[in-house]
C-alpha cells in the first residue's frame, strides 16, 4: 500500500531536461505528507540492522536520508558537491547521464568500521551512488547497502552496484 502511494506521487515529465528524456519528478511526493511519510517508512523498514550512519547525496538524497537516520537512531552524513564542505575532504569524480560530476565528504565524517547505509532519491546509471560508495570505502566504512525511492531499471544502476558488492533496495522500479 505504501509503495503504491509513493509510485502514484511520482510524475513523469516528458522531454525534460532534453528531448527524448522522461524526467521522474518527486516534488509531488515531497509535497504530500502521507506520501513522504510512506516513503520514509518503507525506506526504514527495508534497512539492514545495526546501522551506525546514514549517508545522503546532494541534494535530494538529503531529504530522505536524514529522516531515515533519525528513525534508525543513526547519525546522518552528507556527501556534497565540491566547495560545499568547510573542512578537509576526499572527492570522487564520476560520469552522469548528461556529463561529469564530483562529490566530496569530510575526511573525518565516517569512522573506520562504521556500518553505513546509503540513501538516495533515484538510482539511474549508478554513477552517483558508486562514487559515494568509493568515498565511504576510502574512509574505511562498511557499506551495508543502498536504499532508493525510485530505480530506473533500464539504466543498469543496480547491476553496476552489484559489481561493487553492494545490495540495492528500491521502493519503486521502472523498466
Amino acid at each position: 500500500m505504501h509503495r503504491r502511494l509513493v509510485a502514484d506521487l511520482i510524475v513523469d515529465v516528458p522531454d525534460w531536461p532534453t528531448p527524448g528524456v522522461t524526467f521522474k519528478d518527486i516534488t509531488p511526493l515531497l509535497a504530500s505528507p502521507g506520501g513522504f511519510s510512506a516513503a520514509v517508512t518503507e525506506l526504514v523498514s527495508g534497512a539492514p540492522g545495526d546501522v551506525d550512519l546514514v549517508v545522503g547525496t546532494e541534494a535530494r538524497g538529503f531529504l530522505f536520508a536524514a529522516p531515515v537516520a533519525l528513525a534508525l537512531g543513526a547519525g546522518f552524513v552528507p556527501v556534497r558537491k565540491p566547495g560545499k564542505l568547510p573542512r578537509e575532504t576526499y572527492s570522487q569524480s564520476y560520469e552522469l547521464e548528461y556529463g561529469r560530476e564530483t562529490l566530496a565528504v569530510h575526511t573525518d565524517a565516517v569512522p573506520a568500521g562504521a556500518r553505513v547505509l546509503v540513501v538516495d532519491d533515484v538510482l539511474a546509471t549508478g554513477g552517483t551512488v558508486a562514487a559515494t560508495v568509493d568515498l565511504l570505502r576510502r574512509l574505511g566504512a562498511e557499506v551495508l547497502g543502498v536504499s532508493v525511492v525510485l530505480e530506473l531499471g533500464f539504466l543498469g544502476g543496480r547491476q553496476r552496484l552489484q559489481q561493487l558488492g553492494v545490495d540495492v533496495t528500491s521502493l519503486v522500479t521502472t523498466d
